[in-house]
């Protein structure tokens, strides 16, 4: 009997992360040229972005992809701030220009719960940034020249997260194979319904049963009317006197 050996199962390198708006990512690039030239490597515009989740190797992107979308369930968007370049992992020894970013609550909060959700752990910091170029070896010493006092006051709005294939070995760039939106929770019917019956009931009072502000107001106004107008014996009075 011939036997049919099972194939393999097809691998693809994927990783999650954010991707950077094209006007943030041309300003990122324009700023990174100013500080280095060739023969670094400068990361295109169109393939810049921040990575939350390191790459690794999928057999089954439908499945991860859902398990992502379950991650991001009741998270918010948030502003990305953008705060200066360094060299990383350091001045000393440069192998990336990069941009880093504020880790604010809710970004940690966000990777976090990549983590959770993909079996994953990160003993190091989480330390948010964007790489922008990566460093030759003769560029290196160059890098050691510059002093990286080089601030930045850029902010991107974040309102989803990027499911990413890796390059291929052709070199192209990074795809985007998935983007799944962060949404505001919603509030609950029922909370929506029990305050729409208040602000209902409450008006029903105020036209029901005036409050004692208008009864005073409308009692003061017919005083003054009756004050201000005289009656006509009054006025028949007058003109005989």
């Amino acid at each position: 009997m011939l036997q049919v050996e099972d194939k393999p199962a097809k691998t693809v390198r994927v990783f999650i992360g954010l991707k950077i708006a094209q006007d943030v990512a041309e300003a990122l690039a324009h700023r990174a040229r100013l500080i280095e030239s060739p023969p670094s490597r400068f990361v295109p515009c169109q393939d810049i972005h921040l990575t939350l989740l390191p790459p690794w190797d999928e057999t089954c992107i439908p499945e991860a992809i859902e398990r992502l979308r379950a991650a991001l369930s009741g998270l918010k968007p948030f502003t990305l701030a953008f705060t200066r370049l360094s060299y990383w992992p350091s001045l000393d020894r440069p192998r990336l220009l990069c941009a880093e970013c504020l880790p604010t609550d809710e970004l940690k909060s966000l990777q976090q719960a990549l983590l959770n959700a993909f079996g994953r752990k990160d003993d190091k910091p989480f330390q948010p940034h964007v790489t922008l170029a990566r460093m030759q070896r003769g560029g290196r010493a160059a890098a050691g020249k510059n002093q990286m006092d080089h601030e930045l006051s850029l902010v991107q709005s974040i309102d989803s997260v990027e499911f990413f294939q890796s390059r291929t070995q052709a070199g192209k760039g990074y795809q985007i194979l998935a983007s799944l939106p962060l949404v505001a929770p919603r509030r609950k019917w029922r909370d929506l319904l029990r305050q729409s019956l208040i602000r209902i009931t409450g008006l029903w009072r105020q036209l029901s049963h005036p409050g004692k502000e208008e009864k005073a107001a409308r009692s003061k106004g017919r005083s003054q009317i009756a004050i201000g107008t005289p009656s006509r014996s009054g006025a028949s009075r007058c003109c005989n006197s």
